[in-house]
């Protein structure tokens, strides 16, 4: 039996986890843990989510936009390597702009039995995966399929060459038919993307007779196995022009979405007259510039550093003349913009490299730009966020922010995170903010997969960091819903955090927090814990409360419980022995909101062996 002369301590632990160092060496901090959040110093775990819209796009999502119309209604876009989509009301339209057009002369053939129809257009150039619709055409194969309607979009099965390709259809022709469909159109939708990045392999790719021969040599007329080349992943950015629409997929033109009346979007359409390549765009608030970043020039071939403008107030127009205020700038700092942010009084402008300032000036000049910061580079498109007027980013191997002067943050997760981190996915890392709880979220891919899995978190009001999995790709916060706004990996838009939800569409979210090693006495003395005084707020369910023991640093370790806490749990006993311990609490309780409160143990010096 213990003797009475047990201590009760507090288990009261350092906010945010702490993975600098060894488990021993953060003595007094969390270390670890998944769906947990800090507020005021107590850990907690995150709220649910559901589904916003019941239907599923085609893709991955890689920006999202979300604001208010003129009419007070809620309006969301967002973009993926396939289609550009809005959702008015919780439904879903396919926004995405036509690019080309060709009429058909009968030029269906359909296998009687078979799904696939063949499409002959001439020069179609299209490729597997493209998207396209039908109009005016006729029914076929004694009208079993009838390819008419613009709200049926088709993606090109095979191609069958530069004359023909193959699509879906969603029923089985009831006979062959050779030159049917009479006279329509087909419209082509802007081309199919990237959605991971990949190396570029064969002829052309890689360093010069590099290869994996038994000479160190690639053999002559042989395809690089390696490469130095990479195939740029899809990404998209939107912003507002008033309530309507600017977008750009990277390396495309810019495109305009006419918010009208009915709230039954028309396409989106190309603004011809804007730059030909853009990688991403805003809109500059106050004076009403659209402005490009990595783009071709007015008279000059693409630059990845050039920060190119429109005329104020007109979006199509992009001509350096006496009566416009259209121009270009080209930077100096890296080899590329990655991003921009807007931030108080200025643009702040992200190379591969350092950070600029873009400020409205007007006169002949009409923006002056100012290097504020160099070896701080942005590590993807969407990896910097304003913050109550500050931007935070993620750089290459740590995170940063602007406040007058650029600071690194000293993130107590930089080695978990950089160690564990898919480097050749970076562009798909996204940065958002949580208003309600005061927080900045980077979404990234960790090592083991190619999409977003995880997420890292930093409160700057009460400056900790915690980490977690995820599933989201791109979030939004609350200012013009009641809730963030998030898409999934799973092709689904989330209403994420809703208030009194805690569940994940229905299902249990599992959550744990695990602390770094105790000791006592400096680790010179064992222990002997008999007692743990639970101190939860907990709505339902039960959490799972577990300490773990050992001798020695990198000693194993001799586990007790899990014992099970409810709100009721008064006390648990428990014998555990050694000079370090660690505790664990976790839940895999459907709907359970959980907060930590004082939690006490009782212990005792044990000795020395």
């Amino acid at each position: 039996m213990p003797s009475t002369d047990s201590t009760f301590f507090k288990l009261d632990f350092k906010a945010g986890f702490h993975r600098e160092s060894t488990r021993y060496a953060e003595e007094g901090k969390w270390f670890d843990g998944d769906h947990v959040r800090f507020r005021e110093g107590r850990p907690e775990n995150i709220r649910g989510y559901s589904k916003k819209s019941a239907t599923q796009y085609i893709g991955t999502a890689r920006d999202l936009l979300t604001w208010a119309g003129n009419n007070t209604q809620k309006y969301l876009s967002w973009g993926t390597e396939h289609l550009w989509y809005f959702l008015h009301e919780d439904i879903q339209y396919d926004i995405t702009p036509v690019v080309s057009t060709a009429a058909l002369t009968s030029a269906f053939a359909t296998t009687g039995g078979s799904t696939k129809i063949t499409v002959s257009v001439a020069g179609h150039t299209r490729s597997v995966g493209d998207y396209l619709f039908f109009t005016s055409t006729a029914a076929m194969a004694s009208g079993t399929i009838n390819v008419v309607s613009d709200t049926t979009i088709y993606s090109v099965l095979s191609v069958v060459d530069a004359n023909k390709f193959t699509i879906t259809s969603p029923v089985t022709a009831g006979a062959t038919e050779t030159s049917v469909g009479g006279s329509g159109t087909v419209h082509f939708l802007l081309e199919t993307g990237i959605s991971v990045a990949t190396p570029g392999l064969g002829f052309g790719a890689g360093v010069f007779n590099a290869g994996a021969s038994a000479t160190g040599e690639r053999a002559w007329n042989s395809p690089a196995e390696t490469s130095n080349i990479t195939f740029a992943l899809t990404t998209w950015s939107l912003d507002n022009w008033g309530e309507d629409v600017l977008a750009c997929r990277r390396g495309s033109q810019i495109f305009y979405l006419d918010i009208n009346a009915s709230v039954t979007p028309e396409r989106a359409v190309v603004v011809t007259a804007s730059p030909a390549v853009n990688n991403s765009i805003l809109v500059s608030p106050n004076d009403r510039h659209v402005i490009s970043f990595g783009c071709t020039g007015f008279a000059s071939a693409f630059s990845p550093l050039r920060v190119r403008w429109s005329d104020s107030e007109d979006y199509t127009n992009w001509t350096p003349s006496v009566s416009s205020t259209s121009g270009e700038v080209d930077l100096i700092s890296g080899t590329e913009i990655v991003g921009a942010v807007r931030s108080r009084n200025q643009i702040n402008i992200l190379t591969d490299q350092a950070l600029y300032g873009m400020t409205y000036t007007g006169g002949n000049d009409i923006f002056s730009f100012r290097q504020l910061g160099s070896n701080c580079g942005l590590i993807g498109p969407h990896a910097a966020v304003d913050y109550d007027g500050t931007p935070f980013w993620m750089s290459h191997n740590n995170f940063y922010m602007f406040d007058g002067q650029v600071k690194n943050l000293k993130a107590t997760i930089r080695r978990e995170l950089f160690g564990n981190f898919a480097n050749a996915q970076k562009d798909k890392v996204y940065a958002g903010v949580n208003s309600e709880f005061k927080e900045v979220i980077w979404l990234y891919p960790s090592a083991s997969g190619t999409e977003c899995d995880s997420y890292a978190i930093y409160n700057p009001e009460e400056n900790h960091w915690v980490y977690g999995t995820t599933k989201w790709t791109t979030f939004k916060d609350r200012a013009v819903y009641n809730n963030t706004i998030t898409t999934g990996s799973d092709s689904y838009i989330y209403d994420n955090e809703p208030t009194g939800v805690y569940t994940g569409d229905s299902l249990a979210i599992p959550s744990y927090l695990e602390s770094a090693d105790i000791d006592l006495e400096e680790g010179v003395d064992m222990m002997f814990v008999d007692k743990i005084i639970p101190d939860f707020t907990i709505n339902d369910g039960v959490l799972q409360f577990t300490i773990s023991t050992k001798k020695y640093p990198n000693d194993s370790l001799t586990v007790k419980g899990p014992y099970s806490i409810t709100s009721s749990t008064k006390k648990i006993d428990l014998r555990a022995r050694g000079r370090q311990a660690r505790v664990r609490v976790s839940s895999a309780s459907t709907g359970i909101d959980w907060r930590w409160g004082a939690v006490r143990a009782a212990a005792q010096k044990d000795g020395q062996n």
